[in-house]
């Protein structure tokens, strides 16, 4: 090596001191109907679309969020992370939470100013989505302790209010059907993450606000904004 190498992205595994080796973060967008209103578009169940952040964009086991250059307006998108455990290529629906080692809790922090530049220009939005600590996410739970929740309140409060709501019932894409849609586009891998979407309620935070994500079931996130 003619550099050190990069320490791997891990998350911690609720009831045990081992880690989650990270490989890549999926992101599905507008898969919530009230959410793809709000953002102005139809929420028509039209084939799902991705985008993906880094693994380095992990903030993990609680740290904060520092505030990301080069914009005024971040905003929070509560989400259901789901881990795989094996990977593979064109996976048929029934065949896909096979594939799934654990679940979690994580936010898909956006500067939704630079979005909507970039919607506009009609040009990727890595900028907007995948800065440094733009993914808080909890700890994994294995499958085998909690099964594979189809149904759940998803909600996210700031400073103690509630800002964001919904079930994971209101998917239009459910989690078997992402998995097979994205193992239609890439060889998928042990250690990929997906997350699967936001409710609506979407909004600005400021430094020093707190944020707590909760997925029915599943866990808890706390993460303050510096």
């Amino acid at each position: 090596m003619v550099i050190a190498p990069p320490a791997p992205a891990t998350l911690p595994v609720r009831g045990t001191a081992a880690r989650f080796p990270v490989h890549r973060i999926y992101c599905v967008g507008r898969n919530y109907a009230a959410h793809a209103i709000e953002m102005g578009h139809d929420p028509d169940r039209e084939p799902p679309f991705f985008f993906m952040k880094s693994p380095t964009c992990l903030l993990t086991d609680g740290a904060d969020m520092p505030w990301p250059p080069g914009t005024e307006d971040v905003h929070h998108e509560i989400e259901l992370v789901v881990a795989l455990g094996k990977g593979g290529r064109d996976i048929p629906v029934a065949d896909a939470l096979a594939h799934v080692w654990g679940y979690g809790v994580g936010l898909d922090m956006t500067r939704r100013d630079l979005q909507a530049a970039l919607k506009k220009a009609g040009r990727p939005w890595e900028v907007a989505k995948a800065f440094e600590a733009s993914a808080p996410c909890a700890e994994i739970v294995p499958a085998e302790r909690i099964g594979h929740p189809a149904h759940g309140a998803i909600r996210l409060h700031v400073n103690g209010a509630l800002r964001q709501e919904g079930d994971l019932d209101q998917m239009i894409w459910k989690v078997p059907e992402i998995i097979a849609h994205l193992s239609a586009l890439f060889e998928l891998r042990a250690g990929d993450l997906i997350m699967t979407g936001t409710p609506a309620g979407v909004g600005p935070v400021r430094p020093g606000d707190v944020m707590e994500a909760e997925v029915a079931g599943i866990g808890r996130l706390r993460t303050a904004v510096a």
